[in-house]
């Protein structure tokens, strides 16, 4: 809890923004706590900032506002503060008082996430951070922010991201309903969280049949594995497959739903670069890359390759159930 000096220089702060006195009150909230900093008060220069940048915010000052918040994490780096549950707290606190659309905000978010990853545990940053981030994009229709945040979240995160990507689903035709689950699907396979792109796809599947009553749809069901087929939409029983195929590990069924579904792949024609990475992930199938012909001449007569293949990510540890009997 801030001091009752810093408590009593708010309030005074407080006063200029409520009649209007914007500029005065952020100059001196920024000349007051560069003292603190100077001198190395920390928690003051910490409180000082909250205080001000939640007031200008709530006030409905952006630019001014989002100043003071991303100086707050500067100083949080300077500090050398971990990623505790205080100092998370006054930053979600300060990310939902931002003013819908707000410039300042996408800064503010990558300056948290930036700190998170160099002082916490999450070398992408917190998730509970990238959740509530993500989460807030979301309702504001900022879609490929909502994607990259929701997709290093937590738990909750693929509901969320999977629910937003269904209602942009419903903005567009309704054959493309494979495009928009792929978007909740692809990010959480790429980094490797197997159980997160399984519970995307099923929230996704689930709200489209809700929500479609006359859609076609066929359970296919076996000991191990339940489907659902939608016989007007190949693309999005690609995707349960393909689901299918990493659970049971089998590169075997993964290149013949490549094989089988390429033309329909082909008409996309956005995923070809996230499947490859999919298929070297998961599958063992390297990525062809194209190296320097004379490094690589000079490697094979010297006893090394070419190029220098990028690691591969861990994939999530998710043992293969039995076979299923699906065509």
């Amino acid at each position: 809890m801030a001091s009752a000096k810093i408590q009593k220089t708010i309030a005074r702060q407080q006063e200029k923004i409520s009649e209007g006195q914007f500029y005065e009150a952020h100059q001196q909230l920024r000349v007051i706590a560069s003292r603190y900093v100077k001198s190395e008060s920390w928690d003051a220069a910490i409180d000082l900032l909250y205080g001000g940048a939640l007031a200008l915010l709530k006030a409905g000052q952006g630019g001014s506002g989002g100043d003071l918040a991303n100086f707050l994490v500067d100083v949080l780096g300077k500090a050398g503060k971990e990623v505790g549950v205080g100092e998370k707290s006054k930053l979600l606190t300060i990310l939902r008082a931002f003013p819908p659309r707000e410039p300042t905000k996408k800064r503010f978010v990558t300056e948290m996430i930036n700190w998170s990853s160099k002082v916490g545990e999450y070398p992408l940053g917190d998730p509970e951070l990238h959740h509530v981030a993500g989460s807030i994009f979301a309702e504001e229709c900022e879609p490929y922010d909502a994607e990259r945040h929701l997709a290093l979240g937590t738990k909750d995160s693929p509901e969320q991201l999977a629910k937003c990507e269904y209602e942009w689903y419903t903005q567009d035709e309704p054959n493309t309903a494979a495009l928009y689950a792929a978007r909740a699907i692809f990010p959480y396979l790429l980094v490797g969280n197997l159980r997160s792109a399984n519970k995307a796809h099923l929230i996704f599947t689930s709200r489209l049949n809700s929500s479609n009553k006359s859609l076609s749809v066929q359970e296919v069901s076996s000991k191990s594995s339940d489907m659902r087929v939608y016989p007007i939409l190949p693309l999005l029983n690609f995707l349960g497959l393909l689901l299918l195929a990493i659970q049971r590990g089998s590169s075997d069924l993964y290149k013949q739903l490549a094989k089988h579904y390429a033309p329909h792949v082909k008409e996309v024609g956005v995923w070809d670069d996230a499947l490859a990475q999919i298929g070297e992930m998961y599958f063992g199938i390297r990525i062809p890359r194209q190296g320097n012909p004379l490094f690589d001449m000079m490697g094979s007569m010297m006893g090394f390759g070419g190029g220098s293949p990028k690691p591969k990510p861990k994939k999530a540890d998710v043992p293969p159930p039995p076979a299923a009997d699906l065509d």
